[in-house]
């Protein structure tokens, strides 16, 4: 084993390496791209055996993807915001083929407006497709996660594609010390994919997505593919248990920071909940009993290591860097059900939206959380209501903006035999 410093991206290049993919699809779109140039690069010039293809869009990307993986071979690919939605009909046609792959998803905020900064409404909006869902706060835990991805996806109980998701700036260009495992210990946890269905190979004639015109039929094979990804949690912590023995780290599906004897628990998930433990250590410090739930696997939903961890606290924050509009945030949306019914059920669960487009934490706004959940009524009238995170000063900013933006541009004086600088139309 060796160790590294790796921007998130060359980690997410490393797991496919040490995965030893056969087919990698490929299309850039910032901050994704490093990736399969790290890939490229390693193709070319003989370090991986892999193919790499640049394809012409995200959607070819898919659609090559999914003919690679219906063949028999290991295959991935990454994306990022505007390119996973570009491709998005085929996240259903992967699922629904049954097809193990594994996708890195770099988030970025979607458009309108544009922004290059994250947030996690790109990989949210995939939650339904039938991929499996791991969402990584550190370089490390992206290489990890692939190799646990592919084993998982791969087995016969499961059979499902998967999303590796990473915040794109804050953990993609980010450098952190990274162990690399050895290929033959990969090898040993991870053997060669050997495909369940695998159609050219197949002595017997295979037919793969052929139509089904009955909604029984179409019925059976959508509650097939949930019972397969329900399956995957139980796999899940037999795989993350040999991954822990075997390398020395431990991707449970909800990592618990500091619960012992939190009365109060702030739920996160991505690079940012590293913002969130320090302040949870400071708060600890000042003597106040709080704690920080990540969730690590957000499909299959963890329902019941919520419910335990969540049961008999005090109050509960669930920080959603999204928004589900017109709803509120997504994943206050699942939890609120998970400890729906349960009857050591938090009495406060409080929903806020931070982190859209990238915003960082201001200071103070963790005592700002804590400060609702200890004051809110039981049950509290504004547990529905999400609340945005915003200091006194960006609405000022925002304001001045608009100032800025309503008025009327300076006239320019055109004296005799001068011509306008201005642009007509």
């Amino acid at each position: 084993m060796t160790r590294s410093i790796l921007t998130g991206n060359a980690a997410a290049a490393w797991g496919a390496r040490l995965a030893a993919v056969d087919y990698i699809p490929a299309f850039p779109i910032t901050p994704q791209t490093e990736i399969v140039e790290t890939l490229a690069r390693w193709c070319r010039s003989g370090e991986m055996a892999a193919r790499l293809v640049m394809m012409d869009s995200e959607h070819s990307m898919l659609a090559a993807a999914a003919g690679a993986a219906a063949t028999g071979v290991r295959v991935f690919t990454a994306t990022s915001s505007q390119g996973l939605l570009y491709g998005f009909e085929l996240l259903y046609v992967i699922a629904g083929l049954r097809l193990p792959l594994v996708l890195v998803n770099v988030s970025r905020a979607l458009a309108h407006p544009i922004t290059l900064e994250p947030d996690h409404n790109d990989v949210l909006s995939a939650r339904d497709s039938g991929f499996l869902q791991f969402h990584c706060e550190t370089s490390q835990e992206v290489l990890d996660s692939i190799l646990i991805a592919y084993r998982l996806a791969e087995d016969a109980k499961i059979l499902l594609p998967a999303i590796v998701n990473l915040d794109g700036f804050y953990l993609s260009f980010t450098r952190e010390s990274v162990e690399l495992p050895e290929a033959g210990e990969v090898n040993e946890f991870l053997p060669s994919f050997t495909p369940a269905y695998p159609v050219l190979s197949n002595p017997q004639p295979a037919a793969l997505g052929a139509a089904v015109l009955d909604g029984s039929l179409y019925s059976y094979f959508k509650h097939q593919m949930h019972h397969a990804s329900d399956n995957a949690l139980g796999l899940y912590r037999s795989i993350a248990g040999e991954f822990a023995a075997r390398f020395g780290r431990r991707h449970d599906i909800v990592e618990a920071f500091m619960l012992d004897d939190a009365d109060y628990v702030f739920v996160m998930t991505n690079s940012f909940a590293s913002i969130g433990k320090a302040e949870i250590k400071r708060l600890r410090n000042s003597g106040k009993k709080v704690g920080l739930a990540r969730l690590r696997m957000i499909r299959p939903f963890p329902h019941a290591e919520l419910q335990t961890i969540l049961a008999g606290r005090k109050g509960v924050a669930v920080i959603d860097q999204n928004i589900s509009v017109g709803k509120g945030g997504i994943l206050f949306s699942e939890i609120a059900s998970a400890l729906y019914g349960l009857k050591d059920r938090p009495p406060v669960l409080l929903s806020f939206i931070g982190g859209l487009g990238g915003r960082r934490f201001r200071p103070g706004e963790f005592d700002g959380m804590l400060a609702k959940l200890v004051a809110a009524d039981e049950p509290p009238a504004e547990m529905a209501e999400p609340h945005l995170l915003f200091t006194g000063e960006e609405c000022r900013d925002v304001g001045r903006f608009f100032d800025i933006a309503s008025k009327e541009p300076p006239q320019e004086e055109i004296l005799p035999g001068q011509v306008s600088n201005r642009p007509s139309g």
